[in-house]
């Protein structure tokens, strides 16, 4: 039976976050600036994974070594996420259902419960690397140790806990007022780095032939469609467009399709120019002075001033890291609450849930930081990287069978252009995370 026909009722299983669905008005009267003002904000949520310390490390070797070679294969990336976010959207919007929920109704228990722990791993993973870069941050801009800069991070659970008793849409806005942080930084470091704007916009757009005959330059290509794509952005987007309130028939539905796919759109797009900023920093920096081997962010801190010849450039760059790792522990957070409620069941209290998911990703990040030191990390951030290519089919494959479901989607089903396009996404992401994984344990 299709949607329209109720084929999942709406009260045959506990809604994940409860204290917040359905609890954004929408404007009953106003044009159509007015609605998507009010549908804006998850797709801001989502696009923090897009830019956080775990992708900068590819971004800068891709830059210092290959100077804009690459950039193309941002904007791949960045167009698979849109149409897998686009489908995240939709699964949620026309169910009623995150993917973590839809999995556990149509898998069961058990097999649910082994997805829960892949995805457990996964968002650990993704949360450790946010985790690391906020402490290293930290480190540049105040010379605060690592361990205790780790042990810091913890703490903007309680920011998290405070933003949401006032209302998801103050979640919603310390999101976007950091990434508009990180963008705005970016933007200071492009003026003074002044980049080849022209062979910059070529190579978005060409791919360079030359992939084919070098590994290394494959490597690092493969590890930026890896580390962009995650898991956790999936069941965390068909959960958080549910807390708007809107009309649960097919036209709020459409209606709610549209706007919530533009705003995820706009935002992805900013995520696609802030990757794109830090590799072409790194070229324009790195690779133009000759320093071809800078894929460590202490590295890069340390080089950056001295070589664009502005003093506060290297502190513009550890600021937008800071941004960028808190923006995106508190997504992360929020999508440790999501599979834990829709895979499991487990309920708790907020408190409980945002700590139990904060120790998971810092126990390990102290460890290897007071066993380690900076080293330690690194390896640590390379390792979370893998972690996440394993689980990510794991997530993109139900994703796409669900929106292809046409008892379970209704008229929303997706076309056939749709499903062969979205099914060949998910093959090749999981072919070249695989060879990734392959190479790496090599």
């Amino acid at each position: 039976m299709s949607v329209d026909g109720q084929h999942w009722r709406a009260d045959t299983v506990a809604t994940a976050l409860p204290e917040v669905r359905s609890r954004i008005p929408l404007p009953v009267r106003g044009g159509a600036m007015r609605k998507l003002l009010a549908f804006a904000g998850p797709g801001f949520l989502v696009a923090v994974g897009y830019m956080d310390p775990g992708n900068w490390a590819t971004d800068l070797a891709a830059g210092s070594r290959y100077n804009y070679s690459l950039l193309y294969v941002i904007l791949l990336s960045n167009l698979m996420a849109i149409l897998l976010q686009s489908l995240s959207i939709k699964l949620g919007v026309v169910s009623g259902r995150d993917l973590a929920q839809a999995c556990r109704e149509r898998f069961g228990a058990k097999l649910a419960f082994v997805l829960w722990l892949l995805a457990e791993v996964a968002i650990a993973a993704c949360d450790l690397a946010e985790v690391i870069g906020s402490a290293i941050a930290l480190e540049l801009l105040f010379h605060i140790p690592l361990v205790i800069g780790v042990v810091i991070t913890g703490f903007d659970v309680l920011l998290l806990l405070l933003l949401e008793n006032r209302g998801f849409r103050y979640i919603e806005a310390i999101v976007v007022t950091l990434t508009a942080t990180i963008g705005v930084c970016f933007g200071l470091e492009i003026l003074f780095s002044k980049p080849e704007f022209g062979l910059a916009l070529k190579s978005m757009f060409i791919p360079d032939p030359v992939i084919l005959h070098d590994p290394l330059m494959l490597y690092i290509a493969i590890g930026i469609l890896g580390a962009t794509v995650m898991p956790h952005n999936l069941y965390l987007h068909s959960a958080i467009v549910q807390t708007r309130d809107y009309a649960r028939t097919p036209e709020g539905r459409r209606e709610a399709l549209r706007y919530c796919n533009i705003d995820s759109a706009v935002a992805l797009t900013i995520a696609l120019l802030v990757n794109a900023a830090i590799l072409v920093v790194a070229a324009a920096t790195f690779y133009r002075a000759g320093h071809h081997h800078v894929a460590e962010i202490q590295d890069a801190y340390k080089l950056m001033s001295g070589l664009l010849g502005v003093t506060g450039a290297s502190g513009i760059f550890a600021l937008a890291l800071l941004a960028s790792g808190q923006n995106s522990t508190l997504t992360g957070t929020l999508a440790g609450q999501i599979v834990m409620e829709g895979f499991i069941h487990l309920r708790a209290r907020p408190w409980v849930r945002r700590l139990i998911t904060r120790l998971v990703a810092i126990v390990p990040a102290v460890v290897v930081t007071a066993i380690a030191g900076e080293s330690g990390t690194a390896r640590l951030l390379i390792f979370s990287q893998v972690v996440l290519s394993m689980q990510l089919s794991f997530a993109v494959v139900p994703l796409v069978m669900f929106t292809s479901d046409k008892k379970l989607m209704g008229e929303f089903v997706n076309p056939a252009w749709l499903k062969v396009l979205s099914w060949f996404v998910a093959a090749l992401i999981a072919g070249l995370n695989m060879w990734l994984l392959v190479q790496v344990v090599r």
